[in-house]
């Protein structure tokens, strides 16, 4: 079996995410992981918090902490809802961490010994009260397009212009709201990116046709732009720092990388703290150097990390002329909205991680996200839509299905599975059914197709209710008791089909189907069409449990609770 290497784009430490977050990255990337490993390939996901930057900064300083407790503390916070989702990371790393230094400095090492890193002055704003040069997102005033006066030195927030610190009307520091700014020399590193144009453009032209037009797309559109050299270090306390031994005078001033240099490094890093753990038997160099046709590398983000993960890390890795794995499928998503209105971290806007868990368990949420991923388009949450998806597919159809078969036959049969009648043609029609919905379910995982893939698993649960709608056991048990029992065990063996092949929308709920029947052997990993088309895993004999309800239905009070606590529409 191939290797697969998956990594989604590093949330950044400041604060818990949104569930625009979770669909846009990092839930997709365990649904598709747990899948590989279900069909027995060597699967490698790795995740890390993104921890560098002037927010990281500005976030512990608000809080009183030295930044490195801030991230410490974040980090844990975070992974903590991340296993609350069941996301099966095989590492969830720091981009704080030794090893993301270690390899930062080793790239920069290679850049700048290969001509495509130079040291050039620049004009920044400094502050005498804070005595320091401040970086961009440390430099706050009046955005000169708009006139919001809490825009920052990189970008206004409320008409999203990028910006220059020195472009802002009445800039202030954002350390210590002094006005007295200067504008002074210093000097900084720079990736010359447009040596590495023609480069970037003929690996990205490779991938036509194979990545989403989504990906591709915007990676053409910023070449087609062109690359400009970019600065890649800043004056901030917190970050991987300029290697003394390369750049002496720039390190003794304390300049760190800029946080979008190390960040897609520490997928590498954070690799290595994985192998670290493990050295006798873990080697993270076999997932990421000169392994071009042994590893299958897919990453996953939302469209505004795509520049730097198809245009801008790929030229640092071209640039270092070094056989380092590069990426061979990029997933991007479009933006999920809360009522047709942008999530927002800084204004609370929408509902987060840790709240979508406190209201219910991480299944509904996860079924949700995936059935209606922002893949080719934008799409909207909204409580009404929530709310009739949980009752429509898991409440009604899968979770309905599954209590009253196993409620009935043990009320009729007792608590182990019924033998009854051979097979007949009902159930044949059904094998066949399952086996060609559950090939379209694959091939839809395979492609990464997941609002497809969503609605091809409905399927496959929607057709068990329909066979029972047809036997009627309620019915036929009046007149033949042995139909109804093959009936019933027809349905079980489904139940056992769906613990099966949902495990990777709903790890939990397929976890407890799963655990209902009490099977001496019960090894399988996955089902496979032609195995399901015989629907005969689950023998007449092997004792059951009636699990608690898997799904609950969601009531117009919870509706209306939701909407008052979250708000009913976008802000």
């Amino acid at each position: 079996m191939a290797r697969h290497l998956i990594t989604s784009a590093l949330p950044y430490i400041n604060g818990i995410k949104h569930l625009g977050n979770m669909v846009g990255s990092m839930l997709p990337a365990d649904v598709y992981s747990r899948y590989l490993r279900q069909r027995g390939h060597d699967v490698l996901y790795i995740c890390a918090t993104d921890e560098h930057g002037t927010p990281a900064e500005l976030a512990a300083k608000e809080q009183g902490l030295p930044v490195a407790d801030f991230c410490a503390q974040a980090h844990d916070a975070q992974k903590a809802v991340y296993d609350g989702f069941a996301l099966a990371f095989d590492y969830f790393g720091r981009s704080s961490s030794e090893q993301n230094v270690e390899i930062t400095q080793h790239f920069a090492r290679k850049l700048h010994e290969n001509g495509f890193i130079e040291e050039r002055a620049i004009r920044q704003v400094f502050s005498p009260a804070d005595d320091r040069f401040l970086p961009d997102r440390y430099v706050e005033g009046t955005c000169p397009h708009c006139g919001y006066d809490k825009a920052r030195g990189d970008q206004c927030e409320n008409c999203t212009r990028v910006l220059d610190p020195t472009d802002l009307l009445d800039p202030r520091s954002a350390i210590s709201g002094s006005t007295d700014l200067e504008v002074r020399e210093t000097k900084h590193l720079f990736l010359l990116q447009s040596k590495l144009q023609r480069e970037v453009m003929e690996w990205v032209a490779r991938h036509d046709g194979v990545w989403p037009h989504l990906a591709s797309s915007i990676a053409h559109k910023w070449l087609t732009e062109g690359l400009h050299d970019r600065a890649i270090t800043r004056d901030l306390d917190w970050g991987v720092p300029v290697p003394a031994d390369t750049w002496p005078e720039l390190a003794a001033e304390g300049k760190v990388f800029y946080v979008w240099f190390d960040a897609p490094i520490e997928y590498l890093g954070a690799t290595k703290e994985w192998s670290d753990q493990d050295t006798e038997n873990r080697d993270w160099k076999s997932w990421w150097y000169d392994v071009d046709t042994d590893v299958r590398y897919t990453q996953f983000m939302a469209k505004d990390n795509v520049p730097f993960h198809t245009v801008m890390f790929p030229a640092t890795e071209l640039g270092i002329r070094e056989p380092w794995k590069k990426v061979d499928f990029v997933k991007a998503f479009n933006w999920l909205t809360y009522y047709g209105g942008k999530f927002s971290t800084s204004q609370k806007r929408g509902v987060f991680t840790d709240q979508a868990l406190e209201i219910l368990p991480a299944d509904y949420w996860r079924y949700f996200l995936i059935a209606n991923a922002p893949e080719s388009d934008d799409s909207s949450f909204t409580w009404e839509h929530f709310t009739a998806t949980v009752n429509k597919d898991l409440a009604d159809t899968l979770g309905n299905f599954v209590n009253r078969v196993l409620s009935f036959s043990r009320k009729r049969f007792g608590d182990e599975v019924p033998a009854g009648a051979e097979a007949g043609a009902a159930e044949a029609r059904l094998g066949e059914q399952i086996a060609e919905l559950l090939a379209e379910y694959e091939q839809h995982m395979e492609t990464l197709q997941f609002r497809k893939a969503a609605a091809a698993l409905r399927a496959l649960w929607s057709a068990g209710n329909s066979y029972l709608e047809e036997k009627a056991p309620w019915l036929e048990i009046k007149t033949d008791k042995d139909g109804a029992a093959l009936t019933l065990r027809t349905a079980m063996n489904l139940i056992h089909l769906y613990s099966v092949v949902s495990e990777p929308f709903i790890p939990a709920s397929s976890a407890a189907m799963r655990g209902a029947f009490a099977l001496a052997d019960d090894t399988a990993t996955w089902v496979t069409p032609e195995q399901a088309r015989s629907l005969d895993s689950v023998p007449a004999g092997t004792p059951f449990t009636v699990p608690p309800v898997l799904f609950a239905k969601l009531t117009e009070d919870d509706l209306q609770a939701y909407k008052e606590r979250f708000g009913g529409e976008a802000a």
